[in-house]
């Protein structure tokens, strides 16, 4: 799935749920890495970044997976750790959640079926 559906559907899933979402940085649209952060209530924040691909089986291939780079820490973490990301990689996309369950939203490497497929 191109870089930019999957943002504008999971955008669009956290709004239908009464959460919120905002695109921090728009990378490109056809294959950009996708990074979300999840803020909580707390202030603190989690990273989700893309899953290595040795992660995924063979079902899995094609799609989109992520996992846990940075678990519930402070906003200026987040942001050094994504600062060395667009080092990397200056096409990615950054994606902000503001909910307390991702559950259903992203799908995390090893735990869930993507919901978006």
């Amino acid at each position: 799935m191109r870089s930019d559906i999957f943002v504008s559907a999971l955008v669009r899933r956290l709004f239908a749920r009464g959460d919120f979402a905002a695109v921090e940085r728009k990378g490109e649209e056809q294959a950009g890495a996708i990074f979300i952060r999840q803020r909580f209530r707390d202030g603190l924040e989690t990273l989700y970044a893309p899953a290595p691909q040795s992660l995924f089986d063979e079902e899995e291939s094609g799609t989109r997976l992520f996992e846990i780079r940075v678990d519930r820490r402070e906003p200026q973490e987040i942001r050094e750790t994504l600062d060395r990301e667009l080092k990397f990689d200056p096409d990615l996309w950054i994606v902000e959640l503001e909910t307390d369950d991702i559950g259903d939203i992203v799908p995390l490497a090893g735990f869930r079926a993507n919901p978006l497929d």
